[in-house]
């Protein structure tokens, strides 16, 4: 996914505010709605582009010009029937992608089935690291082990397929660690550096989180 999209981030509760904030920090383009006014006013201070607004009206949907964002996430867990309505009109609206946050499995398929292309469930995916995953191009997951090492999961480069670790030698190419390699549902991790990498599998790795942008 670009860096370069632009995102819209509905509810400014503790886990919207921390994807909005990573979001800003990285430069791109953040639009923040709460319809709760002194949370706009206070998340302003750190997050310029903000609006209170209504998002489950379908006139408020088009003022904000919502079709014109590459992604939309929507974190009001607590409150399933806006989530589902807000979920309904940016993708009648011609939103690419909707991520949606919830309550729990079954608010998850609800919302899934009203149009919501990603659902994450809070306990399981903080806001920093769901802002962190949509900015890192060719990542298929980011996990952060510490200020300054994250785990990476990502795929297997086109121009990588059919060599080795071995020959590929992306330890010292790129500073990284591969720790397992996930091919379909199998993890291994007794690893042959001599065996062909295909294009289906995802490598595991683990490095300083400045050097990954290499892998960009």
């Amino acid at each position: 996914m670009s860096i370069h999209q632009s995102y819209a981030v509905f509810g400014l509760g503790r886990y919207g505010k921390a994807v909005a904030k990573e979001l800003v920090k990285s430069g791109v383009e953040v639009l923040a709605v709460d319809i709760d006014e002194a949370i706009v006013n206070t998340a302003m201070t750190e997050i310029p582009l903000c609006k209170c607004a209504d998002i489950t009206d379908a006139e408020v949907i088009k003022q904000l010009d919502i079709a014109n964002f590459d992604v939309v996430i929507i974190a009001m867990a607590s409150n399933l029937e806006a989530s589902v309505m807000a979920t309904a009109l940016c993708k009648e609206a011609g939103v690419k992608t909707v991520i949606a946050k919830c309550a729990n499995e079954m608010h998850q398929k609800i919302l899934s089935r009203v149009g919501a292309d990603q659902v994450v469930i809070p306990e399981s995916e903080s806001g920093t690291r769901l802002a962190k995953n949509l900015l890192s191009s060719g990542f298929v997951d980011m996990i952060e082990l510490a200020r300054n090492v994250s785990m990476v999961e990502l795929d297997v480069r086109p121009e990588w397929a059919e060599k080795t670790l071995l020959e590929l030698n992306l330890r010292k190419k790129y500073s990284i660690n591969i720790v397992a390699i996930r091919s379909g549902k199998s993890v291994s991790i007794n690893i042959d550096p001599e065996m062909p990498l295909d294009p289906s599998m995802k490598l595991i790795v683990i490095a300083n989180t400045a050097k990954l942008a290499k892998l960009k």
